[in-house]
């Protein structure tokens, strides 16, 4: 009876003197998680372009720089419209001169018509005045679209943004010139960027088969799951891979074209050892935990880890059983263990 008692104590006394340590922790255990099949990655974006002067001149404005938000229609760069707006006049001058010449051939026109009734004027003479009266239509017609050409070309001198995101980069500055074709500014839309990965060819059936996947992001620790996750149907020759897609959700934060990323495409599920990325401890090449024991002593342990789970879990190949409880504060178990010492 007293052997029974000493027991249920101690069963009760273990979780109270690890809930007296200064640091929180947990408890080591196998999950059933997806088994998935890990590949290098780069962030693009869905929709990034480069926009370029279409007429020459200088640059009389720049209103954005790099990283500054842009809604679509904004004017970018100004180019200097001196020049255009004096072919606009040019070319309204010479619409207003058609004008003039049509009139004039109709007016011509209609006299002969009235001439001829009367036989004052032979058939030739009217066949001519209505050729002129034609001549002059499409004389006006020319001036008309050469006038829409030179408009059109004046609006060229405000380059606008063609859809709302970012600057990525500013090619140009005030005062250059600017000529057809020169690139003026990089943007991109940021609530539409993917993910793009190789994959060995025997892993396509797999991948095929799930069509689901997350993106890691190790630089700053994030988790994202894909929202869809799209093969190409083209093949690398020469390392004999085939790239996937994988769409990104729209609320993701600080990802940018070029960040590099890790894809973990599902691929069944398996039951692994599990321990929280929190409590690992990285010193040099050693890895490592706080394992603290039933009487709340600790212990600092090396481990071997296996590929990275979701929400913030890693898997332990050596150096842990289930039922371990690790230091999810691994700074404060380092001073405790210390002090103890």
């Amino acid at each position: 009876m007293l052997k029974t008692v000493w027991i249920l104590l101690g069963i009760f006394l273990a979780p109270l003197a690890q809930a007296a340590l200064p640091f929180a922790v947990a408890t080591v255990e196998f999950r059933e998680v997806d088994q998935t099949y890990a590949a290098e990655a780069l962030v693009e974006a869905v929709r990034q372009s480069t926009v370029a002067a279409q007429i020459s001149g200088r640059i009389v404005e720049v209103n954005f720089d790099v990283g500054e938000t842009v809604k679509k229609g904004q004017v970018l760069v100004r180019i200097d419209e001196s020049e255009a707006r004096q072919a606009v006049a040019g070319s309204e001058a010479v619409v207003a001169q058609a004008r003039a010449n049509l009139q004039n051939a109709r007016q011509h026109y209609e006299r002969t018509k009235q001439l001829l009734a009367q036989k004052f004027i032979s058939q030739a003479a009217l066949d001519k005045a209505q050729a002129d009266y034609k001549a002059a239509e499409a004389q006006l017609a020319a001036a008309l679209a050469s006038a829409g050409q030179a408009a059109t070309t004046k609006g060229f001198t405000a380059v606008m943004a063609p859809y709302s995101g970012v600057v990525a980069v500013r090619h140009v500055e005030l005062g250059e010139m600017a000529s057809p074709g020169k690139a003026l500014m990089t943007g991109f839309d940021p609530k539409d960027l993917r993910v793009v990965a190789s994959i060995p060819q025997y892993k396509l059936a797999d991948v095929r088969r799930s069509a689901r996947a997350q993106v890691e992001f190790p630089s700053f620790n994030k988790w994202v799951t894909a929202t869809a996750v799209t093969l190409l149907p083209a093949a690398d020759a020469r390392t004999h891979t085939t790239r996937v897609r994988l769409d990104l959700p729209e609320d993701v934060r600080d990802v940018y074209p070029g960040m590099f990323a890790r894809a973990h495409f599902v691929i069944g599920r398996a039951k692994k050892l599990l321990v929280p990325a929190q409590a690992i401890v990285r010193r040099s090449e050693v890895t490592a935990v706080y394992v603290v024991d039933a009487k709340g002593g600790v212990v600092f342990r090396q481990i071997r880890l296996g590929e990275s789970a979701a929400d913030g879990m890693v898997e332990v190949l050596a150096g842990l059983s289930a039922g371990e409880a690790v230091a999810l504060e691994p700074v404060k178990a380092g001073i405790y263990l210390k002090a103890k010492q």
